[in-house]
Order: C-alpha cells, then sequence, then structure tokens
C-alpha cells in the first residue's frame, strides 16, 4: 500500500474525500434534529434550532455543490466542449432522478419539508457552469448572494401570500406552478440557493488535500458567518427592528414576507436574505475545513461519520419514511433522534465495511455514467 502525497486529501478505500463525506454527516445528523426536535418552546428558540436550523440544510446544500464539482473533475473541469456535455448530461439525468424521488417522498405525506425536488432543479441549474473557473464561481457566489434575495423579494410581491404545498406527482401538471414553487416560494428556493451551489462548486474546484485549504476554509467560514450576524444585528438596532416590530421573530420557510425591504437584514433561518445566506455559507465552509482538518490529524475520529456520510441520498429518504411513521415532537424525541442516527450509523458503516455504495446512489451512479457515455462515447 503506497503512502499518500503530503497534497491528497485523506480517503476511504473506495476514494472518497473523508472530510467530505464526514461534513455531509454532520449535516445529516443536523437536519435529523431540525426535523425530530421542537424549535420554539413558549415562543423561544431552542437549542436545536440555534445551532442546527437553517445551518444544516445549508451545509447539506454546499456540500451538494461540493459533489457536482468533485464529480466532473474536482480540480480539473471538463477541457472541451464534449466533456462539457457528457458531463452535464450526467449530472442532468442525476437531477431528475434525485427529483423523482422527492416528488415520490412527498405522496408519502412526511411531516416535514423534503428538500430533493429542490436539489434536482439545482443540479440542472449547474449544468451550464461546469467549465468555469473558481475565481468566477465564487464571484458567482457572492453576487448571488447579494442580489438573487433583493430579485425574490421584487418577484414574490407580485404572487399570491402564503406557504405552498409541498410539490407531489400532480405538481408536473402544472409545470409553471412547479418551477415557481421550485424557484421561489418553496422551503429551498432554487433562485437564492443558487448561492450555496455556487459556493460549493467554488470550494469543490479547490485542492482539497492540502491542509492551508481546510484551514483557509474553517477560518475564513467563522469570519464569514460571525460577520453576517453582526451585520443583520447592526442594521436591526439601527431601525430594522421597529420597522419590523413583533414579526422580527418570526419563523420562515425559504424566504421572507415582502412587505417591507427591511426583511433583507434579517439573518434568521431559512429566511433566504443576503446576511441568513452569508451566515449559512460561512458555517458551511467552517464545518467542511474543520472535517479536513480532522481527517489529517486524527483520521480514524472521522471514519465512522464519514461512512454515513457516503450515503446521504438513502440515509436521507430512510429518515424521511422513519419520521413518516414516528414523527418525534413529543416527550420521546430524544430517544426518535438517536434512533435516526444508530439507524443511519448501522446502515453506513455496514455498507463502508462491505466495500458498498447507499443503493440509490449506486443507481443515480450508474444512471449518470450512461448518459455520459451515451454522449461522450466510453
Amino acid at each position: 500500500m503506497t503512502r499518500a502525497l503530503p497534497t491528497e486529501a485523506p480517503a476511504s478505500r473506495r476514494g472518497r474525500i473523508l472530510g467530505v463525506d464526514a461534513a455531509r454527516a454532520v449535516a445529516l445528523v443536523g437536519m435529523f434534529a431540525t426535523h425530530i426536535f421542537a424549535l420554539r418552546v413558549d415562543g423561544q428558540e431552542t437549542l436545536t434550532a440555534q445551532v442546527a436550523s437553517g445551518r444544516a440544510s445549508a451545509l447539506f446544500a454546499v456540500l451538494a455543490g461540493v459533489g457536482v464539482a468533485l464529480s466532473t473533475g474536482g480540480t480539473r473541469r471538463p477541457d472541451g466542449g464534449l466533456a462539457h456535455l457528457s458531463a452535464a448530461a450526467g449530472l442532468l439525468v442525476r437531477g431528475v432522478l434525485v427529483g423523482a424521488l422527492g416528488l415520490t417522498l412527498v405522496a408519502l405525506d412526511p411531516p416535514v419539508a423534503v428538500i430533493l425536488a429542490y436539489y434536482g432543479l439545482l443540479f440542472v441549474v449547474a449544468t451550464p457552469l461546469l467549465r468555469l473557473p473558481v475565481a468566477v464561481l465564487a464571484a458567482g457566489a457572492v453576487l448571488a448572494c447579494a442580489v438573487t434575495p433583493v430579485v425574490s423579494q421584487w418577484v414574490r410581491a407580485g404572487l399570491p401570500d402564503g406557504y405552498p404545498d409541498q410539490p407531489g406527482w400532480s405538481a408536473p401538471a402544472d409545470p409553471g406552478a412547479l418551477l415557481v414553487t421550485l424557484g421561489l416560494t418553496g422551503s429551498y428556493p432554487v433562485l437564492t440557493w443558487t448561492t450555496y451551489l455556487l459556493a460549493g462548486m467554488a470550494v469543490g474546484r479547490l485542492d482539497l488535500g492540502r491542509t492551508w485549504v481546510a484551514a483557509a476554509l474553517f477560518a475564513g467560514g467563522t469570519a464569514l458567518a460571525v460577520a453576517a450576524h453582526a451585520v443583520s444585528a447592526l442594521l436591526l438596532g439601527a431601525g430594522g427592528a421597529a420597522a419590523l416590530g413583533g414579526e422580527v421573530t418570526r419563523r420562515h420557510h425559504g424566504s421572507t414576507p415582502v412587505d417591507s425591504w427591511w426583511w433583507l437584514a434579517v439573518d434568521s433561518p431559512h429566511s433566504g436574505t443576503p446576511l441568513d445566506l452569508a451566515a449559512t455559507v460561512g458555517s458551511a465552509l467552517a464545518v467542511l475545513g474543520a472535517m479536513l482538518l480532522l481527517a489529517r490529524v486524527a483520521r480514524p475520529l472521522v471514519l465512522v461519520p464519514a461512512a454515513v456520510g457516503a450515503a446521504p441520498l438513502t440515509l436521507y429518504t430512510l429518515h424521511v419514511i422513519a419520521v413518516t411513521v414516528h414523527p418525534g415532537r413529543g416527550p420521546d424525541d430524544t430517544v426518535v433522534w438517536v434512533g435516526n442516527v444508530l439507524g443511519a450509523t448501522l446502515v453506513g458503516v455496514l455498507l463502508w465495511r462491505a466495500g458498498a455504495r447507499g443503493p440509490l446512489e449506486t443507481v443515480l451512479a450508474a444512471a449518470g455514467r450512461a448518459a455520459r457515455r451515451a454522449v461522450g462515447g466510453p
């Protein structure tokens, strides 16, 4: 067995980057918590809300962007028109299948907002971006963070108020309404969540095996999150909180109301404002950087989390089914959460020990390969 070069990211025996998979496990466990534990008690945010609400799903989305970059060459972008078309075809097929799985899970009537249909559209959005260099992707993420919430606020002013139903298999019968839900008014609106996609793709094009890259992600992400929360507090204290009144503490479902531009100053979870996006991108980068560093200095500590994070789609799907059967949000919510975490750990470790991918990951990979070969040849 050859020894890894100093610039190589610590990897599992299947060649996956341990730190990235461990970060996915953090995202999964955080999402399990926000789905099971109460987020408010007597009008006050719980510890789960303060730690994981908005951050876990953002981490999942940023890592989806990292995964897009890694699966299409990592530091080596597609180098020609045919290579780009081939990679885009594979990604497009994966997006369609992930979106279809999301619509199917909604048919179970789960007590949680299923994210997969939004992910499917994000993969489609990523297809023309595969050849962009890191600097352009990073600049695009900054631009999307600043501009897309403003565009959303302006466009949604002409749309009906209210929290839309989750898109299920009846939704494609009205593709325009489905696109509005996925892009603008749903729980994870793709317009603003493109920020996470671009940030993740920029990170995935970096050499994640370099210690300084991991350290920069951790330090820079932490600083960005702290700065975003500080700017929000400053703006709200300078008049925003007074203008919004008691509504400033309202819980959001992907976007803010459109009755005041002061909403763009809040940083609350799932508000989709510039400061919320900046803060959650920052926390996502910090977690990823921390896991990459931990994988280098204490590899055994990340082996089990990395096994869990290597099958995120399979484990997320099993979790949605599990909380549909037993949703928690009651006196036994700790037991339910621990059961979900232990179940995910058991499945992840068994798959890793068997040298196998998750079944849903296997299907997506095979379909993506078939699409790439159909366009670009073997």
